[in-house]
């Protein structure tokens, strides 16, 4: 399994929570969740394939930012 971390401004657990639900629906196989209570508003994900640049784009397309947190 590969895991990526992202830095995020999600704010909202209810908002995180369709955000999951989205990404879900793109990486039925994977495990996603977000920190809430990291500065960072961290979304990990864990899968066997994980494309960033989709996961990006998911996010930023809901009006949020998202970028790979090296």
């Amino acid at each position: 399994m590969i895991v990526e971390v992202f830095k995020t401004n999600v704010a909202e657990v209810e908002l995180s929570e369709l955000l999951i639900r989205q990404l879900e629906d793109q990486f039925p196989e994977s495990h996603i969740n977000f920190d809430m209570e990291d500065c960072d508003k961290i979304l990990r994900v864990e899968a066997s394939i994980i494309a960033p640049e989709k996961i990006i784009k998911i996010l930023n397309s809901n009006g949020y930012s998202c970028e790979v947190l090296t």
